[in-house]
Order: C-alpha cells, then structure tokens, then sequence
C-alpha cells in the first residue's frame, strides 16, 4: 500500500508517500480500508518535530473513515458503538475512527489502517467518508475541553477560534448544553459563528474577567486567561502549553482518547442535524505535500481531507 510519512523534520516538502506493508490486525484490533483521512494541525508538527522522534520513520493522520477490511482476534467480544449496536465488527462496516499517536510508524494517511476496536464507531448516515473524516479528532477535542470546564447551563463560556475546527464544535456542543457562548473569531465569521448557536461574537479583545470559563481553541494561552472571571474555569488544547493559573482560574489541557463510545455520540449528533462537518478541500493522498502547504498558509475554515 502507499503510506504519508516523514523521515527527517522539515516544511511540507518533507512528507513523503512511500510503499508500505499493509499492516495485519492484531488481538482487539480491526483494519480499516480507508476512503478519507482529514489533515490537522498536530500533522503539521509531527512534520515539524515538534514531538520528536528523529530518524525514526513517522507516520501521518489521526482520522479515519473508511470501511473495516479484517477483523483481529476478539473482536467479537468488543462492544461497537452505542447501545443496540451490533457486538463486534464485520468486514464491510462503515465505520469512522480515531487513531491515536504522535509517535507512530503508520498514520491514517494511508492505504490501510489498523485501529483499536473500542475506537471505532458507525459512520454518520447522513454524511459521505469525506465529511465524516473531518469528526473524530476535532469533535472529541471539544466534547473532551467541556468535560474539563463542566460549564453550567446558563454560565458564559467565550470560546476563542470559535470558526475554526475544534472551536465550531465547541460552540454546538457548549450550545446544546444550554451555555451562553461567546464566539471569538474575525469579523467576517460572525454570521456563521451565530449560526452555530453562539449568542454573542466578537472580533476585538474580550473584557478581562467577563466569562465564567474560556475554550481556548485558538492556543492564545495567558491571553485567554485573563478573559475569566477570578474563580473560573481555562481549558486549552495544548496539555504541555497550559498557561499559568492566575486569580484562582482553573486550567486544563485537553488530552484526547481515542474512545469509541464517545465518538457514537457524536455521530449521533451529526445525524441529528445539531453538530455540522465542514471539508475545506479534498487532496488525493499522493499530493499530501500540496495539502500541507494549503494548511500552512492558513485561513482554512474546516478540514483538508486526503483520499487515497
């Protein structure tokens, strides 16, 4: 099969798409042929060697929607999805899933994949693999970054990048809960930041101490502290970038599970119309290095998705 990797730390032009053994399912495990894997920002710094790993070949992509392929070992006896799923997986499921790793010889950006079978749920009905690519690591972020902050219904949550990413779901599942969202985003976002069920947008410096907790999915750091209130709640996406605590603020960083239970969840919410999938552009795998240097200039409003 044809894999995305790096072997040495660079710009985009270090990606390389090499040929690769296609990897065997072992006990608990399923592989997946994958139909699209969206592109992420912690992509671009496994690229850049932000977590190491030198001279080690590193492979590239957390998620993955795709049909499974072959079964390991004790699949059967893994629970698949919500209640009154099916136990276990079979060959021919359309499944979406997380792959969790910054260290990892093969990626999502692939032919073939194998994954955990408790990371693995149904894929959304109501969407193709190109835009259900696009849920599982972004999503997860955001369910995760609220879990941590546990706002309460009614509370004042300013979520910063809420047009981005993680931070659109933030804003839609924050909603659901009945939070008060305010979007931070630039201006020409505020129409869309709305829909998303934000009730209040802005574009310029939020007032110091003005929320009871802050969603920093921007990565804005000591900045996006001082925007709660004394006592409130900081959740950041970065567990070993989180700013100092000031005033009492609790803060957190998001460390993402590849949980497949959480992930039906998701779905779910997608199929209900209430969580939205949004592709920035589609790349074939073999022109992964153009994908990277699209994500690298930045400004895109969802996710580049690779398809083998």
């Amino acid at each position: 099969m044809r894999a995305a990797v790096v072997t040495s730390f660079g710009g985009p032009e270090s990606v390389r798409i090499v040929p690769a053994e296609v990897p065997e399912p072992g006990e608990g495990e399923v592989r997946i042929k994958v139909a699209a894997a969206a592109l992420n920002p912690v992509d671009a710094a496994v690229r850049e060697g932000v977590f190491g790993g030198a001279g080690r070949t590193l492979g590239l992509g957390w998620d993955v929607a795709g049909v499974v392929d072959a079964v390991g070992p004790e699949v059967s006896a893994v629970p698949a999805g919500p209640a009154g799923a099916a136990a276990g997986w079979g060959v021919g499921d359309e499944v979406v899933a997380l792959q969790y790793g910054m260290i990892k010889p093969l990626g999502t950006h692939a032919e073939y994949v194998v994954v955990p079978a408790d990371a693995v749920t149904r894929a959304p009905r109501t969407a193709d693999a190109v835009r259900a690519a696009t849920l599982p690591l972004n999503a997860l972020a955001a369910a995760r970054a609220l879990d941590l902050l546990d706002p309460a219904p009614g509370s004042s949550l300013l979520v910063t990048g809420a047009a981005g990413a993680v931070g659109g779901y933030a804003v839609q599942l924050a909603a659901l809960r009945g939070v008060k969202v305010t979007g931070l985003a630039r201006q020409g976002d505020e129409e869309f930041v709305r829909s998303l069920g934000a009730a209040d947008f802005v574009s310029g410096e939020p007032a110091a101490g003005g929320f009871d907790a802050v969603l920093d999915a921007a990565v804005l750091g000591g900045r996006a502290v001082s925007w709660a209130r004394d006592g409130g709640a900081y959740a950041g996406l970065i567990p070993t970038a989180v700013p100092a605590a000031e005033r009492g603020v609790r803060v957190a960083g998001v460390e993402v599970t590849a949980d497949g239970a959480r992930l039906a969840e998701l779905v779910r919410l997608v199929d209900e119309g209430r969580l939205t999938l949004r592709v920035a552009g589609t790349f074939a795998l073999d022109d992964a290095v153009k994908a990277h240097a699209r994500l690298a200039e930045g400004g895109v409003r969802g996710r580049l998705v690779l398809v083998p």
